[in-house]
C-alpha cells in the first residue's frame, strides 16, 4: 500500500522511572500489517534494552485514546497492562470495555528463546483480531531483534490461525475472555490499568518521538 502522501505514522515509547509503560502513536495509526509490524519492531527493541521491562512477558493493548497534554496529532497509544504471570498479573475481564483493536505481548531477553544465542534479544508477538465470518481475517506479526536494532527473526501474517501459536493463542483467548465479559446483562466493570494512571498524573514521558 502506498503511504507516501499520508502523515507519517510516529512512535513515541513512555517511560516511567525507567520502566517501559507503553508508546504513544503520533500522526496517524499503522494502516495496513506492515506498517504494525514496523511499531512492533521498535517495541521489541525497546524491552531488549536492560531493566526496560520487568521478568516475565507483558501485554499491551492498542487504545484509541491519548493522554493529557499529548502532542498535537496524537492518535492513541499502546499501553502496558499487565503480565501473564509476575508482580502486575492481567485481571480476568481486562480486556472487556471496550475490546481493544489489538494486542501485543512483549518478552525481554530474560524470558527470550533466542533463535541466535550469540544475540542477547527480546522477542514480542502484535494480534490484530478479525472477523473471519465477515471476510476479515486475523493478523499477526513476530519479532525477535535486540537493543541495536538487529532482527533474528521477523514475521507478519494475515489470516492466521491463533491457535498455532503460543503467543497469538494467549493474546487471543484474553480477548474472548474480554468478549465474554462485556456480554449484554454482565455488570462486571474493570478499573484502568496503574500505567494508564501513571500517564494521566502526568508521569514522565521523555523520550523523543521517533519516525517510521
Amino acid at each position: 500500500m502506498d503511504h507516501d502522501n499520508d502523515p507519517k505514522v510516529e512512535v513515541a515509547p513512555i517511560q516511567s522511572n525507567g520502566v517501559l509503560r507503553g508508546f504513544l502513536i503520533v500522526g496517524r495509526w499503522p494502516e495496513d500489517t506492515v506498517e504494525w509490524t514496523q511499531v512492533l519492531l521498535l517495541a521489541v527493541r525497546m524491552a531488549a534494552v536492560p531493566h526496560m521491562l520487568p521478568h516475565g512477558s507483558t501485554v499491551f493493548r492498542v487504545l484509541e485514546e491519548v493522554p493529557a497534554h499529548a502532542p498535537e496529532h496524537s492518535v492513541g497509544l499502546v499501553l502496558a497492562e499487565g503480565q501473564f504471570a509476575g508482580a502486575h498479573p492481567l485481571r480476568p475481564g481486562q480486556f472487556a470495555d471496550p475490546l481493544p483493536a489489538g494486542l501485543a505481548v512483549l518478552h525481554p531477553p530474560s524470558s527470550t528463546l533466542a533463535s541466535l544465542p550469540e544475540y542477547e534479544t527480546a522477542s514480542g508477538c502484535l494480534l490484530l483480531p478479525g472477523l473471519p465470518h465477515l471476510g476479515l481475517a486475523h493478523r499477526a506479526a513476530w519479532i525477535e531483534a535486540d537493543r541495536r536494532g538487529t532482527v533474528t527473526r521477523l514475521a507478519a501474517v494475515e489470516g492466521i490461525d491463533p491457535d498455532n501459536d503460543v503467543d497469538t493463542a494467549a493474546l487471543s483467548l484474553l480477548l474472548a475472555s474480554g468478549a465474554h465479559t462485556s456480554m449484554p446483562g454482565r455488570t462486571e466493570t474493570t478499573e484502568p490499568s496503574a500505567a494508564y494512571d501513571l500517564i494521566g498524573r502526568g508521569a514522565p514521558c521523555t523520550p523523543q518521538v521517533r519516525g517510521r
